[in-house]
C-alpha cells in the first residue's frame, strides 16, 4: 500500500488533483486543514490518499513525507483495513459464505505465510475501497460545504446527528449554534462513535427546549386561561381536550367554566356548547369587551376558566385587536394566561411571523397541534429557542381527551431527532 498526499485551498480541489494524477483507484484516509483561513491567506487542505503500489501512475510525483511526520505503513492503513472487513463481513452474509478476510485478522506467528488471495476476494475489495472512498469523501466534504461558519473541525461521526435535525426543519443558524456548543464542550472520547454523539446532542437540545410544568390552582384560586392563534389551528378542540384533562382525568376533578369570543363562527359557538353539556359546564358567551368581566364573574366558582377565541390570520389585525380589547376590558381581578397556539405543521419562518403578530396579546406560553401530521419538529424547536416562551401543551390527534400530551423536553427532542411515534405518547 502506498500513501500519497495532495494539497488545495479546498477539499474538493484536493481531490480534483488526486483524480488527475492516480484516477479512481485510490481511497480516502483523511482530510486535514493544515493551514486555516486568514486575511490576505486562503486556507489550505490536505487528503491521505491509499492506493496498491503497482497502480500507481509513472506520472506521479514521489515526494516523500520529512521521517519525523511518517507512520508505519500498518498504522496508516489499519481504518482501511478495518472497513474492508466489515464491508466484507455484509457481503459473506448476504451470499452465505464465510467472512474471507476473517484470516487477516487473526494473531499468526511470525513465521506464519500470508495467506493467498483468490480472484473473486480481489475483485470484492476493490469494490469496497470504491464505496468506502466515496462514503468519506461525502463525510468530509459535508461539513466543509454545509457549516462553513464552524470554526473547528467537524468529525464524520457527527454527520448523521447534523442531517437528522437538518431534516427536522431547525434553523441553520440555530443548529450552527448548537452544534458549536456541542464540539466546545464534548468530551473527545465521545465522539469516536454516532451513538454516543447523538446521546450527548440529545442532552445538549433538551436543556435549550423552554418547558412550562402543569401546575393546578391551590385553594382560593382558579385558574384562566385563553387560546389565541390563527384560524383552523384545533383551538376550539384544544378546549374540549383541557376542559375534559381538568375535569376528569387529574387527581382532583375541578370545576371548569367555558367563556366562548368566537362568535363569528356560529360552528365554533355550536360545537364548544355541545362539549359543555356533554361534560356539565357552565359556558358564556362574549360578544363586545365589556362584557367579558361578567363572563368571568359569572364562573368565578370554577377551579378553571377557558377562553376560546376567535381565529385570526397573523395579518388581521382587526381580530387581533378585539381579543386585546377584550384583554383590557377584564377589570375583574382574575390573571389571564394567554397560550398561543399554532400548527407543527409549517415551517419555522411562518411560526415567527405568527408569534411576532400575536405577541401583542402578551403570550405567555405555547401550544402546538397537529403533531401526528408532521414528519418535522425543528421548526418547534427553533421558535421555542428563539423566543424563549415555554411550551406548556402538544395536541397529537383530533381525540377528545385522549390526543393531549403535556409537553417535556424529552418528548419534543425524541420526535425530532426519531419522529413521532404515538405508542410513546
Amino acid at each position: 500500500m502506498k500513501i500519497l498526499t495532495f494539497t488545495g485551498h479546498t477539499p474538493s480541489e484536493a481531490l480534483k488533483k488526486a483524480k488527475m494524477e492516480i484516477g479512481d483507484e485510490g481511497m480516502l484516509i483523511e482530510t486535514r486543514e493544515i493551514q486555516k483561513k486568514a486575511l490576505g491567506r486562503e486556507a489550505l487542505y490536505e487528503i491521505v490518499i491509499g492506493i496498491d503500489e503497482d497502480k500507481v501512475s509513472s506520472t506521479y510525483k514521489k515526494v516523500k513525507k520529512p521521517l519525523s511526520k511518517q507512520k508505519p505503513l500498518k498504522e496508516e492503513s489499519q481504518e482501511i483495513l478495518f472497513d474492508i472487513s466489515n464491508a466484507a463481513k455484509q457481503i459473506s452474509k448476504i451470499s452465505n459464505v464465510t467472512d474471507p478476510l476473517e484470516d487477516l485478522y487473526k494473531p499468526t506467528s511470525s513465521q506464519s505465510a500470508p495467506p493467498v488471495e483468490p480472484k473473486e476476494l480481489k475483485e470484492i475489495k476493490s469494490e469496497i475501497n470504491k464505496l468506502t472512498d466515496k462514503v468519506k469523501i461525502i463525510q468530509n466534504m459535508f461539513w466543509n460545504e454545509k457549516s462553513p461558519n464552524l470554526s473547528s473541525q467537524i468529525p464524520p461521526e457527527f454527520a448523521e446527528i447534523y442531517r437528522l435535525a437538518s431534516q427536522s426543519g431547525i434553523n441553520k443558524e440555530h443548529l450552527d449554534a448548537l452544534m458549536q456548543v456541542t464540539l466546545e464542550h464534548m468530551p473527545l472520547k465521545m465522539r469516536e462513535n454516532s451513538s454516543t454523539v447523538k446521546r450527548y446532542f440529545q442532552t445538549i437540545l433538551r436543556k435549550m427546549v423552554p418547558i412550562r410544568r402543569e401546575a393546578t390552582p391551590s385553594i382560593g384560586t382558579k385558574k384562566v386561561i385563553m387560546l389565541v392563534g390563527p384560524t383552523g389551528v384545533g383551538k376550539t378542540t384544544s378546549i374540549a381536550k383541557l376542559a375534559a384533562r381538568y375535569s376528569f382525568l387529574m387527581e382532583k376533578k375541578y370545576k371548569v367554566g367555558l367563556v366562548v369570543l368566537d362568535t363569528y363562527r356560529i360552528g365554533a359557538v355550536e360545537q364548544l356548547m355541545q362539549y359543555a353539556r356533554m361534560m356539565k359546564l357552565g359556558i358564556e358567551t362574549v360578544v363586545d369587551p365589556p362584557e367579558f368581566s361578567n363572563a368571568l364573574e359569572s364562573l368565578k366558582y370554577c377551579d378553571y376558566i377557558l377562553i376560546d377565541t376567535m381565529g385570526s390570520s397573523p395579518y388581521d389585525r382587526v381580530k387581533i385587536e378585539k381579543i386585546y380589547e377584550c384583554l383590557n376590558a377584564n377589570s375583574s381581578g382574575y390573571n389571564v394566561d394567554v397560550v398561543l397556539v399554532m400548527p407543527s405543521s409549517i415551517k419555522y419562518e411562518d411560526l415567527k411571523v405568527t408569534y411576532d403578530n400575536f405577541s401583542t396579546l402578551g403570550v405567555d406560553t405555547l401550544m402546538f397541534t397537529k403533531l401526528d401530521e408532521t414528519m418535522g419538529f425543528g421548526n418547534i424547536f427553533s421558535l421555542a429557542y428563539e423566543t424563549k416562551k415555554p411550551i406548556s401543551y402538544f395536541s397529537v390527534g383530533q381525540e377528545v381527551p385522549e390526543d393531549l400530551v403535556c409537553a417535556s423536553s424529552d418528548f419534543l427532542i425524541e420526535c425530532l431527532l426519531n419522529g413521532f411515534n404515538r405508542s410513546k405518547v
